[in-house]
């Protein structure tokens, strides 16, 4: 299960999305685009903001895709720089490990992004600029480095799949 939190601008949860994938599949991007475009809040939606470009294990995701797919930008969040030698040799497990190492690499440069009082965490971008999407990111982040929507949407995912989260509320 996959959950997407709706804010305006780290500061008021207007909604809760949720869709499903499968685990080392596909079907992560085109999951994605659906939950979009099928939302009534599509209007309002100003980015998409990921933790990571890979769900449920080795499900990779082409963000240029999905800012194709909706029209709506994608930053992609991580907590640490990505281990890319590491990645790469865990996809060759999969037949089509090429097409997936291709939407990591299609997904651009890896941003540092220093958020006042925290740890750096880094980005990829599509369909923003780098620069509105550090402002965005800085924004958003009100309570840790990692920015309120996808904190909340970790919090909301572990209370649905384990039955408690064990963030602070």
């Amino acid at each position: 299960m996959l959950i997407g939190t709706l804010f305006r601008a780290g500061n008021w949860l207007d909604g809760v999305l949720r869709t499903h994938i499968t685990v080392d599949g596909t079907d992560a991007t085109g999951s994605l685009i659906e939950l979009v475009n099928d939302s009534r809040h599509w209007e309002q939606l100003g980015v998409m903001m990921l933790d990571g470009i890979t769900f449920g294990g080795f499900n990779v995701v082409n963000i240029r895709e999905i800012f194709q797919g909706t029209g709506v930008p994608v930053i992609v969040i991580m907590r640490k720089y990505p281990d890319l030698p590491r990645i790469k040799k865990a996809l060759k497990n999969f037949p089509d490990w090429e097409e997936r190492w291709d939407h990591i690499l299609q997904a651009g440069e890896i941003f540092e992004v220093k958020v006042p009082g925290q740890e750096p965490i880094y980005m990829q971008i599509c369909g923003l600029s780098e620069e509105d999407a550090r402002e965005i990111v800085k924004l958003s982040a009100t309570r840790s480095a990692i920015p309120e929507p996808i904190r909340v949407a970790h919090i909301i995912a572990a209370g649905v799949t384990t039955g408690e989260s064990k963030g602070n509320a």
